[in-house]
């Protein structure tokens, strides 16, 4: 879109939607199933081989009642947040943690604790998925700042990150998005936004909801899926039950179609950002985002590119495997 926004949100120390934080038994379980998987570095493949996720989906199932339970919840029905905080996860074990990469496309090809723990809990989620067209189709990719890419709308940028639907442009984009924190921003200006479209609904004028829900949009890739010279079929951005829709819409990549559509598309951006709740991740906090019901986006901060910056593993699920078979070769974890 041609307009240029600014973020002005609210910070409060609490989370929407579920937080769950883990006992210090709690973690030490976790800690020790990651660990296992995190010794299986040598299985062919790494991480995205089909042995090590098999392991991981063996090993899923030994994770913690509790954060069993939360998860399996909120696979369920995601609440009116659309928003599940894990708080208090392992991400290192015997090693100190590196340096935070500051390259472009860095991803985590070799089991860690850290990526161990964000692929089990995905697990159970629905399936753990990746795009060839976007960093390479890494099972756990890295966000961090990279140098250059400061005013990029992407996981390498590090001004306002506008809110949007994950891949939106994507007919079997991820149904969640899991951003594990491996290392917090130390200034505390980098915050993960979110916004719930049944918190924004009842804000919407008829007419918006109305607009909204026929297919006058098109959305385009993200820059992290490099030179794809398309856009999805004109859509809707609000799906499904009129009265507890999905949401389909990237402030930065969606473009109305006509005036009224524009009209809409910023009055929904209003009502979310009114809605919208900011938290500053800590190490060892895992949010996931119903990617059908929530928006995500990132405040703006300054890196240092020292090493010390923020650092997250992302690592996507979709509910129906079957769904895009079609697009995975060998039906491996990876849509080309």
């Amino acid at each position: 879109m041609s307009e240029t926004h600014t973020l002005s949100v609210p910070i409060s120390a609490a989370a929407a939607g579920t937080v769950v934080e883990l006992t210090e038994a709690e973690q030490n379980e976790v800690a020790a199933v990651a660990g296992l998987l995190a010794a299986g570095g040598s299985v062919p493949g790494g991480i995205d081989g089909p042995g090590w996720l098999a392991a991981a989906r063996d090993a899923s199932v030994r994770l913690p009642h509790r954060v069993l339970a939360a998860l399996r919840a909120f696979r369920h029905d995601a609440g009116p947040d659309g928003v599940l905080l894990l708080r208090n996860l392992p991400v290192v074990g015997g090693d100190p943690l590196p340096a935070t990469p500051a390259v472009r496309g860095s991803v985590e090809r070799v089991p860690t604790v850290a990526a161990s723990v964000v692929t089990t809990a995905m697990l159970h989620l629905g399936e753990v998925i990746a795009f060839r067209n976007e960093k390479s189709g890494a099972l756990v990719q890295n966000v961090v700042p990279v140098p250059g890419s400061e005013s990029s709308q992407s996981n390498a940028g590090s001004v306002l990150l506008e809110l949007h639907i994950e891949n939106a442009f994507h007919d079997n984009r991820p149904d969640f998005v899991g951003l594990l924190c491996v290392r917090e921003d130390v200034t505390g200006d980098a915050k993960l936004c979110t916004s719930s479209i049944r918190r924004a609904l009842p804000l919407l004028s008829d007419r918006a909801r109305a607009v909204l829900a026929e297919p006058r949009f098109l959305t385009e890739p993200p820059p992290s899926f490099g030179a794809l010279g398309s856009v999805t079929p004109a859509h809707a951005v609000l799906n499904g039950d009129p009265e507890d829709p999905n949401v389909l819409v990237d402030f930065s990549a969606t473009h109305p179609l006509d005036a009224e559509a524009r009209r809409a598309m910023a009055e929904l951006r209003e009502v979310f950002m009114e809605t919208m709740s900011a938290l500053s991740l800590r190490v060892g906090d895992l949010a996931v985002v119903d990617n059908r019901l929530a928006v995500h986006g990132r405040t703006s901060f300054t890196p240092a590119y020292d090493g010390a910056d923020r650092w997250l593993h992302r690592v996507y699920a979709h509910l129906d495997h079957r769904r895009s078979r079609v697009d995975r070769a060998g039906g491996g974890a990876v849509l080309g």
